[in-house]
């Protein structure tokens, strides 16, 4: 703490003139670089108050033994510099992006029965190769589309080994490749479609239609009409996939469309890049979300078109950022020539940027092994109920008793948009008798509370949830929240409302309500969820209801009290397995003696003969 104030009485004499900033570590290692305005209000605000900064920036803060600055002559100097010195030095605090993009090859097998595959590396000598290509996507895409188009074979057999040695797979059945394994392709034939779909990787569509067209009058003018026939459906195959391409046409002919996407903890990057209106490549970076999203867009920017020499005339984003002129006047000096930053708000560039969003989702639900609707509706959750962060983690809990008796409350977990079954708990409630909906509730939450405090970090109620949901209105919420302050922990609680049809109604806090009903997707997920956690402590009160009406009949038995009958239902299961038993195995039974054996018995037996 004396390092912050000391670091801070520092910073409170700097000039208020632009400049870049350099975070030091006590090895006088560099761990992060910064641009400023002014450099006194912008590193002042790092040793001030750390409760208004993020995990990561706290981290950073902690680290940091001293700090260098250097002035510059304006902040578009500041910007520049300040590339150079991420580029040269590489800060563990800053974005980082990995310039990983090899090149990329077409593929062409050096056997009689030619297959056309994309690679990374030229490591076969009797293969042909086609490139490099920059574009891996380019790559990948192309020859995927020609190999559908030209119906030639993806998998791993070997002709003519394995012709008429196996049925032919999907693919021949869905009309995505003419099958030579099955002995009815001619090698002349085959070989003729490899060099259509090579034309048509070398060439493009337009020029493989022309030419493929050519072949086919010359093909009908011999009155070769079935070669003619299969030259049309070829063509008929590369004009059905310009037409899928034309989804993503777009009016602007170069340019760059980013997304960003977080949960809190990590943010995903999309970069769709643009040439020609057609789509042409494709990245995405995963970074640690150490800053407001508008903050983290704008220094991607600059670490991004660092590493790349080529800059649109246009650059599409999907929320506003952080110096957007200076950003401008940067890559338009980069590329030479006007760029522009736009986010667009209505037509088809947003929706071009929704769709990069939608892609952005779907990479960050994977790694935390989701699908992109799952994980959206999480995103839809946590901007209905005002999170900070993605509820990745979520708690549900619902109380259930027969008329003031067998009290109880169930607990579920949803991870990361999936219910967690190995993770619910039942709670019996120990601390009054009769019912008390309010108490019950404060009750059980203080029990987690206190498991959370005691328990190995992160493994079972060692976990910390991101967001609990009580099933109930307002009056819930308010009789676990002296709980939650109680133990000095910061989870959002919200209650789940129903209607006088027992129906999902809305979302309650301590303030008031928050409407779903017209989120379909919030709804349909609230509403299963509140379901999940409704059934589960029904059953859970259903369970002991049973039980103990079992051990009642059981301790009518002489010699058989209420431990001896629940060991004996342990056992057995059932109080049918029970009276079928024969006597050795109530005697071997826990807890069990002759008399007491001969008591079960004798009562399950009493109506047959001696």
């Amino acid at each position: 703490m004396d390092k912050i104030k000391e670091l801070r009485k520092k910073s409170m004499a700097l000039p208020k003139l632009p400049g870049v900033y350099i975070m030091r570590d006590k090895d006088r290692n560099i761990i992060y670089i910064g641009k400023a305005k002014a450099l006194k209000n912008r590193v002042s605000q790092y040793f001030g108050s750390q409760n208004n900064h993020m995990e990561k920036v706290r981290r950073m803060v902690s680290n940091v033994d001293d700090f260098d600055y250097i002035i510059t002559d304006s902040e578009f100097e500041a910007l520049i510099l300040e590339c150079s010195l991420i580029k040269q030095n590489a800060p563990k605090y800053n974005i980082l992006l990995k310039d990983d993009k090899g090149y990329s090859y077409i593929k062409v097998t050096g056997d009689k029965w030619k297959k056309i595959s994309y690679s990374l590396q030229q490591d076969d000598p009797s293969a042909t190769y086609i490139g490099p290509y920059k574009s891996s996507y380019y790559v990948k895409s192309a020859v995927e589309e020609a190999n559908r188009i030209f119906m030639l074979p993806t998998c791993n057999r070997q002709f003519p080994r394995d012709i008429r040695k196996a049925r032919p797979c999907l693919n021949y059945h869905i009309k995505q490749c003419c099958a030579p394994c099955t002995g009815r392709v001619s090698l002349g034939d085959y070989n003729e479609r490899v060099e259509s779909a090579l034309k048509f990787l070398k060439g493009g569509s337009t020029s493989a239609v022309a030419e493929m067209t050519k072949e086919m009058n010359e093909a009908a003018e011999r009155l070769d009409f079935e070669k003619a026939a299969k030259i049309r459906d070829r063509i008929s195959a590369v004009k059905k996939m310009n037409d899928k391409q034309k989804v993503v046409d777009i009016k602007v002919d170069e340019q760059d469309v980013i997304a960003y996407i977080t949960d809190g903890d990590k943010g995903t990057f999309e970069v769709f890049r643009f040439k020609d209106g057609k789509l042409f490549d494709r990245e995405h970076f995963m970074v640690d979300n150490d800053n407001d999203s508008i903050e983290m867009m704008s220094e991607f920017i600059t670490r991004y078109y660092t590493i790349r020499d080529d800059v649109p005339k246009q650059i599409t984003l999907d929320r506003e950022v952080l110096d957007s002129e200076l950003l401008e006047q940067w890559l338009s000096e980069k590329r030479g020539a006007r760029v522009y930053i736009v986010v667009p708000q209505r037509g088809d560039q947003k929706q071009l940027v929704d769709m990069c969003r939608k892609n952005a989702t779907e990479r960050l639900a994977q790694t935390k092994g989701s699908t992109t609707g799952e994980y959206s509706v999480l995103e839809e959750l946590r901007d209905a109920l005002g999170l900070e962060k993605i509820p990745e983690y979520i708690e549900a809990y619902d109380n259930s008793n027969l008329s003031g008796t067998e009290n109880v409350c169930g607990m579920v977990v949803c991870e990361n948009g999936k219910m967690n079954k190995s993770a619910y708990k039942k709670f019996k409630i120990k601390g009054f008798d009769g019912q008390d909906d309010y108490a019950s509730m404060a009750e059980v939450i203080d029990r987690r509370l206190t498991e959370y405090e005691n328990a190995e970090e992160g493994v079972g109620f060692g976990r910390k949830p991101d967001l609990i949901l009580l099933d109930g209105g307002k009056g819930q919420v308010n009789a676990v929240l002296p709980v939650m302050e109680r133990h000095n922990l910061d989870i959002p609680v919200f209650g789940m409302v129903k209607d006088d049809r027992h129906r999902t109604r809305a979302i309650v806090s301590g303030n008031g309500e928050i409407a779903i009903s017209r989120k379909r997707k919030l709804f349909t997920f609230i509403s299963k969820l509140q379901d999940e956690v409704h059934r589960f402590a029904i059953g859970y009160q259903r369970q002991r209801r049973n039980m103990n009406t079992f051990k009642s009949s059981l301790t009518d038995i002489p010699t058989v009290g209420n431990e001896r009958a629940k060991a004996l239902l342990k056992h057995f299961r059932t109080i049918k397995n029970i009276s079928q038993a024969d006597y050795d195995e109530l005697l071997n039974a826990p807890k069990m003696n002759k008399t007491s054996a001969d008591e079960v018995y004798r009562y399950f037996h009493k109506n047959e003969d001696e």
